[in-house]
């Protein structure tokens, strides 16, 4: 996740501060996010996707534990 959402960040030309401030957290709390120092509630990880257009799933849980490879793996 570390460098997924700095990736995605630096992808979309927005600093760590201009993140954070679309979110509406201090940029040292969105620093430790991104270097994997602090975790973060639900609805700030719905905030930091919308900033980027994507939804929290796709930046901050791997693909293999989507919900539809989960539903897989319990009809199975």
């Amino acid at each position: 996740m570390i460098e997924k959402l700095k990736n995605i960040r630096e992808q979309n030309n927005l600093t760590a501060s201009e993140v954070a401030e679309k979110v509406g957290i201090t940029k040292g709390y969105y620093s430790m996010i991104e270097n994997g120092k602090r975790g973060l509630s639900y609805p700030i990880a719905v905030k930091i996707a919308d900033v980027f257009g994507k939804k929290p799933d796709e930046i901050f849980f791997d693909h293999e534990f989507t919900n539809e490879k989960l539903i897989d793996k319990e009809v199975v």
